[in-house]
């Protein structure tokens, strides 16, 4: 090649990756979020964290680090507040304490690391990705995964950390309404409001970096009054998180029983790369398979080449977006924006 035509192709190539789409997308959770129950301090609040985390995941990005970076960055704030039911702010399960998960992924190797039944770690999503890069596994669970932290000198926190006194509450009229059910052959009906506003809460984040690489992280304290060691969606790669290069990267939050049937962040990937679906159709296809089995939630997505997904077939989702070349939006509900 002559040397002119050389430096054209390395002046093409430098613009390129110049004019690349780089950001982020951040979920809070899906559900019975709507205005009439939500006061105007409250939705501010929400919203503030919303921005804090996103700002710092796009921070990572805009300074030229990795999408898994980023990824992580965003959810520790969302953990660390007591307003999401991740890390501090934790749901309740039967027994009194609250029980973490996480998983996180990168596109660009398909490296997976997950955790599950965590009672004492501050920050879940820290020790999913530990266990993805530090460990020959891709799955840890409960005492063995905190033997796993201990070992790389994680701090144990007495559980009573993530506890807080609206998910005491929350749990107390959980389970004031199993007792008052006791007896009936049934299970609570799919409508009841009550019912549905237990099974929410999931933070997660998927980002893509200037270098063209995805990844996707999502953590939780499950669903109020868990038992037996119930673990929903999102320490399950393929159905709570996925992400590939070739694809895209997904993080859900909903009804996990349903999200794990269903397969949802997989099934959205596959519909790309086996159909070639573009990215909003195929997460929209997919809700539509968790709501035809009688569940509800939503997702976060993003591609390679910046598309984003925002679909939720539930009332709201705490949802927000940043990419290099659009601004900041943040939303709650489900009349504002999904894209």
């Amino acid at each position: 090649m002559k040397p002119f035509s050389l430096l054209l192709l390395l002046v093409a190539l430098t613009a390129s990756a110049a004019e690349r789409r780089y950001g982020l997308v951040i979920h809070g959770g899906a559900g019975v979020i709507e205005r009439a129950a939500m006061s105007p301090e409250r939705e501010a609040e929400y919203r503030a964290r919303l921005a804090e985390a996103l700002n710092a995941g796009y921070a990572v990005l805009d300074r030229g680090g990795a999408a898994l970076d980023a990824v992580t960055a965003a959810i520790n704030l969302m953990e660390d507040s007591p307003l999401f039911n991740a890390g501090k702010g934790a749901v309740f399960n039967a027994d009194g304490s609250c029980e973490l998960d996480a998983s996180v992924m990168d596109g660009r190797t398909q490296a997976a690391g997950a955790v599950a039944a965590l009672h004492h770690i501050k920050n879940p999503i820290n020790l999913a990705r530990d266990v993805m890069l530090k460990s020959e596994h891709v799955m840890l669970a409960g005492d063995g995964a905190e033997k796993f932290a201990r070992s790389l000198g994680y701090e144990m926190m007495p559980n009573e950390y993530f506890q807080t006194d609206w998910r005491r509450a929350q749990l107390k009229q959980a389970q004031e309404q199993e007792k008052q059910k006791a007896g009936q052959k049934t299970a609570a009906r799919p409508d009841d409001y009550f019912t549905r506003t237990l099974r929410w809460g999931t933070v997660g984040c998927v980002a893509l970096d200037k270098a063209g690489n995805l990844a996707a992280g999502t953590s939780t304290g499950g669903m109020t009054n868990k038992k037996y060691g119930r673990i929903g969606d999102a320490p399950i790669i393929g159905a709570g998180t996925y992400a590939n290069n070739a694809t895209c990267a997904v993080s859900a939050t909903g009804w996990g029983e349903f999200f794990i049937r269903v397969g949802v962040a997989r099934d959205i990937a596959a519909q790309m790369e086996y159909r070639g679906t573009p990215l909003r159709e195929a997460a929209a296809a997919t809700i539509a398979k968790v709501a035809k089995l009688g569940g509800d939630g939503g997702v976060i997505a993003l591609d390679a080449a910046g598309n984003i997904a925002m679909e939720f077939n539930s009332p709201g989702m705490y949802r927000a977006v940043r990419l290099s070349d659009r601004p900041a939006m943040i939303a709650i509900y489900g009349d504002e924006a999904k894209n």
